[in-house]
């Protein structure tokens, strides 16, 4: 954080300071050339000049509380996307985003308290998976975007939160009375995200959301096990509709080899499960080997070895 201003932009704040504009002007000149540097960053000093440009604002704007919230957003959104800075840039943009809702959430416009919420979520979410903030608090903070990033005006934003909440619900730990709930409410988040997010105009965001949609199927802790192992396949050959080998390999390796673990638990025969699963076992031992090798062409040797390992022991388990 301590990079220089770059030199044509210095110079534009202090041609900004020498005019007889008020404070708040100057202050909102300097976030509006901050937001458009921040649209399309084309480097590192990009973002260390937008971060800078916000810290002025915000100094400037000391006496106008909404303005000086704007810019407080601004310098958040900074500091989450600042690469190598590690957990002290998010600690950092947690508190410039607890200063900007504290006056935003009051006077300011719903769409961007929305926006900051969703922003705040998102640091929130990597603090806590770094265990330095509770996931309840994460999840707080997109259900609060949500209500005014709704599914009929906000598609995009919409989806977003539905996966990162489900995503976040599937590392919180709950109270005990609702901890098998988890995978349940990351199911039905992904299963909204789904509603907005379609095959033919987002297929790779699409396949991502299915994969994960299976997985959570998977979890789910449930009487109806079988069905919802029937739904995570299903799930999974939507996401190979676009995953393919050529296109798109390791993430067709993954999705097969979730795949195979959901047929590997899935009867042959639902009427008679004394029959076992012969032919499900078959099918998720090829799939395996194939994950196996794809793998391998792709140099992750590790992910190789598990699914090569696991393809072993069904082979044991075979009749």
């Amino acid at each position: 954080m301590t990079a220089p201003l770059s030199p044509h932009l210095e110079a534009a704040v202090a041609q900004a300071e020498a005019t007889e504009a008020t404070p708040l002007s100057r202050a909102e000149a300097l976030v509006a050339i901050a937001y458009d540097i921040l649209r399309k960053p084309r480097s590192v000093q990009d973002l260390h000049d937008a971060h800078a440009l916000y810290a002025r604002a915000e100094a400037w704007a000391e006496a106008e509380p909404l303005a000086r919230a704007r810019a407080a957003a601004g310098r958040g959104v900074v500091l989450r996307r600042l690469p190598g800075e590690g957990l002290e840039n998010l600690e950092a943009a947690r508190g410039a985003f607890e200063r900007a809702l504290a006056a935003l959430r009051v006077g300011g416009d719903a769409d961007e308290v929305a926006e900051i919420e969703m922003n705040y979520g998102l640091v929130l979410h990597t603090l806590a998976n770094a265990g330095l903030a509770p996931m309840r608090e994460a999840i707080a903070a997109y259900q609060r975007a949500l209500r005014t990033f709704d599914r009929e005006a906000h598609p995009r934003e919409y989806a977003i939160l539905h996966n990162n909440l489900a995503t976040a619900y599937l590392s919180a730990r709950l109270p005990p009375e609702r901890e098998g709930l988890r995978e349940a409410l990351a199911v039905q988040s992904f299963q909204e995200a789904l509603k907005v997010v379609t095959l033919e105009r987002d297929p790779v965001e699409y396949a991502m959301l299915q994969n994960n949609l299976g997985n959570a199927l998977q979890a789910v802790r449930s009487a109806r096990r079988f069905e919802n192992l029937q739904r995570a396949i299903a799930a999974y050959d939507e996401a190979l509709k676009v995953r393919r080998r050529g296109a798109m390999p390791v993430e067709y390796a993954n999705t097969l080899a979730n795949k195979a673990n959901a047929l590997m638990n899935l009867p042959d025969d639902l009427e008679h499960l004394e029959a076992g699963n012969p032919r499900r076992l078959a099918e998720a031992i090829a799939m395996l080997a194939e994950a196996g090798d794809v793998f391998r062409e792709h140099g992750l040797a590790e992910r190789a070895a598990l699914v090569d390992e696991l393809a072993a022991d069904l082979r044991r388990e075979a009749p």
